[in-house]
């Protein structure tokens, strides 16, 4: 890869990836490929991705297969289609965040993406086959074991029926295990049951081979049935993809894929269906459920001329949409392909447990081999199948399963309750990041305050009413782009009529000079006013100020400020009760303006009149406050200028409702509804997370080491060794699927 060659992005589904350790192994296998630079199995959605050197492509593929096929042959490796999240959601051309050139591989996919569809049209009933059958298996298994140890039988009689139940129940573990050592793969859940159970009929416990088995199968069916529903709870949040886009041409409406709309087409969205792609409403209006983007309850009102994001659902009217964006730089297509990669950047956490389980296994089976042949060796009277008996109990006790699944699930259920709750988090790595925080960065402009301008008082002069020096400043600012102009414009609020006015001429710099109803009208700024020689006192309000003459008498000013957002004050309130020590605001803007709107709010310290290269060595400076590394900065943003200091934080805030797209791109963790107080909410989901998955760990490890103990000094049976591997994986599972639920509650 050092050569400089470009790296191209390949995505695999895996059907049927249903063990967490399978995906660890995958990933370590694959990993080690010659040309991969590298490769994440995303257990929670069972997809491969994977970084290539774009020449052999498909070269490395045809081998990653066979790589897949050796480690586990159960699976079924697809390539990567559109069907829907289940095979996670197209790449097309949507490819901006792999900055990997992405040639050709993406029309490679849609070849797949029949072939996809079809899969996943069984997919479902597969898994609803499997459960069946292996209720069908563990029940003869039972029966057949229960006859033989109920009936009065002969020796040979009984050992052939429970052979019999127990390769009913269990002959496929043994196969599974027998297969990867033969592989040179000997440490895994399966070679520690296979030689437990086999272990147990060689010293003459057929019944608890057996029943071992059977309890081992039993808990491994109920924890698929509960990974598949946390999936499923996933892909329900990720529901939101649209299946079709209404098409208009002409009075003619026809049904297409989303992806075949083009920018400037018109699309139709009736009552009950989802906005397929972002534009803007031409005609019509309608309430719309916004709580898949942003976690809204309250639908919005939208009508003509208002912008719409897909992924909103229309609730009453029939809308005609302006597509602004294709399909794959869609709100929905970014939004999908964030969460389906988020998981691919693994938390430190994570990596931890990989790092674990590469050596507690192997240390664990060498106490293990200690355990059955020094005792009996050394002491008299100890009898070898007594403490081989004990091995074999510590072997299962040692299995690392419920590490394995539950840590990677409670992160994905985390980011997955960030998403309910409007907050994308691009990868596990930066909600755990979330839990250092001590210093927040914001921008002010857009992300604090509204970055909108509104007429926020009125101060007429020398008899002149409010109302009057309104419409005099209204018609004056008629014909000017200017957005404080249209401010004016607004508060005014009626029409306008183009003929009152005449001799229109705007002075760059300084304002505009008009003669309305037969009078002359000077709207601008100070400058404009000193160099008509007009006499006025200089205003002590804050913000922008148009001073207003006529005939060259001073009538007064009007104050135009940007608004600060509702939840910006309650957003500093909540990160303090978090436990961020300081809260910093940014700004291009003025000192007084900057100054007054960080008093306002409650913010530790204002930084104003920065350009943008100014808001990176501001954040340095922060940089070099921290107390310790650990410690973490956020910084919080919306506009183009802020994408070098999103990038140089250690975590990245973008608001992505009106934010820049290169903000969004550069951005960690993207803010959906554009509110401030989200970002308390997803350090508090983050901190919920962490805890339920540290809970996890320090379960798992005391229960274990407790059943450890137990084993080695012959109190524990195999039953016990079995709950301890396959119910506490079980209990793992389901309190991390609890981070799905989380709330947060920042009053």
């Amino acid at each position: 890869m050092g050569t400089g060659t470009s790296a191209v992005k390949q995505k695999l589904v895996l059907e049927g990836l249903d063990c967490a350790n399978c995906a660890m192994k995958i990933e370590n296998g694959v990993q080690k490929i010659d040309g991969v630079s590298a490769c994440s199995v995303n257990f929670a959605n069972k997809t491969l991705t994977m970084e290539v050197a774009a020449n052999r492509s498909d070269d490395i593929l045809e081998q990653t297969k066979k790589k897949i096929r050796t480690l586990e042959p159960g699976i079924k490796v697809l390539e990567y289609g559109a069907a829907g999240l289940q095979a996670g959601s197209p790449k097309r051309g949507s490819s901006k965040h792999n900055h990997v050139h992405s040639h050709d591989h993406n029309h490679s996919h849609d070849h797949g993406a029949e072939a996809a569809d079809d899969e996943h049209g069984h997919s479902h009933d597969h898994g609803a086959q499997s459960v069946k059958i292996m209720v069908a298996r563990l029940i003869a298994g039972l029966v057949i074991g229960a006859a033989a140890f109920a009936l009065s039988l002969s020796r040979e009689l009984e050992l052939i029926l429970f052979i019999a139940s127990y390769l009913i129940v269990g002959g496929d573990i043994v196969f599974k295990a027998l297969r990867n050592i033969v592989r040179g793969q000997v440490f895994d859940e399966y070679f520690l049951m296979s030689i437990a159970t086999v272990g147990a009929f060689v010293i003459g416990e057929y019944p608890e081979g057996v029943a071992v088995m059977l309890f081992y199968q039993v808990g491994e069916l109920f924890q698929s049935i509960a990974v598949n529903r946390s999936r499923e709870s996933i892909s329900a949040l990720m529901d939101i993809r649209p299946d079709f886009a209404n098409l208009k041409t002409g009075d003619d409406i026809k049904r297409v894929s989303p992806e075949e709309v083009r920018i400037g087409d018109l699309i139709v969205v009736r009552p009950g269906e989802k906005v397929p792609l972002d534009g803007k409403v031409i005609e019509g209006n309608s309430a719309m459920d916004t709580s898949a983007l942003t976690g809204e309850s309250v639908p919005r009102e939208v009508a003509a001329g208002d912008d719409v994001l897909s992924g909103f659902i229309n609730k009453n009217g029939v809308l005609t949409i302006e597509v602004a964006k294709v399909f794959g730089e869609s709100t929905v297509a970014k939004i999908l392909d964030l969460v389906e990669n988020a998981s691919s950047k693994k938390a430190p956490t994570e990596n931890f447990i990989t790092k674990f389980a590469r050596y507690y296994t192997p240390f664990v089976v060498i106490v293990a081999t200690l355990l059955a042949v020094v005792p009996p060796l050394l002491f008299s009277g100890a009898t070898f199948s007594d403490w081989v008996y004990r091995a074999l109990v510590f072997l299962v006790i040692s299995c690392p399963c419920a590490l394995v699944v539950s840590i990677p699930l409670g992160f994905f259920g985390g980011i997955g309750a960030s998403s309910k709750n409007g907050v994308l988090v691009k990868g596990s790595n930066y909600l755990e990041a979330l839990n250092d925080v001590k210093y927040v960065v914001f921008d002010k402009t857009g992300t604090l305050t509204k970055g909108e301008f509104k007429v926020n008082g009125i101060y007429p002069q020398n008899g002149w009413s409010e109302q009057e020096l309104l419409r005099q400043a209204a018609f004056a600012e008629m014909h000017s782009t200017h957005p404080i102009a249209e401010s004016i414009r607004e508060a005014y609020g009626q029409e306008l009529n183009e003929e009152q006015l005449s001799g229109y001429n705007e002075i760059s710099g300084h304002g505009i000079q008009v003669v309305f109803e037969g009078k002359e009208v000077l709207a601008g700024n100070a400058k404009l006013m000193n160099r008509e020689n007009v006499d006025f006192a200089a205003p002590s309000e804050l913000g922008t100020i148009v001073h207003v003459a006529i005939d060259k008498q001073y009538a007064g000013y009007l104050v135009i400020a940007d608004e600060v957002k509702e939840d910006s004050a309650q957003a500093i309130r909540s990160l303090k009760n978090l436990g961020v020590k300081k809260i910093v605001m940014l700004t291009g803007d003025i000192k007084a303006v900057g100054e007054a709107v960080g008093k306002k709010l409650g913010v530790d310290e204002v930084r104003s009149e920065l350009l943008p290269q100014h808001k990176v060595e501001e954040l340095e400076k922060i940089d070099h406050q921290k107390s310790s590394k650990k410690e973490k900065i956020v910084f919080v943003g919306d506009g183009i200028n802020d994408t070098p200091v999103l990038a140089r934080a250690d975590v990245g805030v973008a608001m992505g409702g009106l934010g820049s797209d290169a903000a969004i791109e550069a951005a960690d963790i993207v803010i959906m509804t554009d509110e401030p107080s989200k970002l308390a909410s997803a350090i508090h989901i983050a901190k919920r997370t962490r805890r339920i998955v540290w809970q996890n760990i320090l379960f798992a490890l005391v229960v274990k080491a407790v059943f450890l103990l137990l084993g080695a000094f012959g109190i524990a049976t195999m039953w016990e060794a079995v709950f301890s591997d396959v119910g506490v994986t079980l209990l793992a599972v389901l309190n991390a699927m609890r981070v799905l639920k989380i709330k947060p509650n920042l009053a």
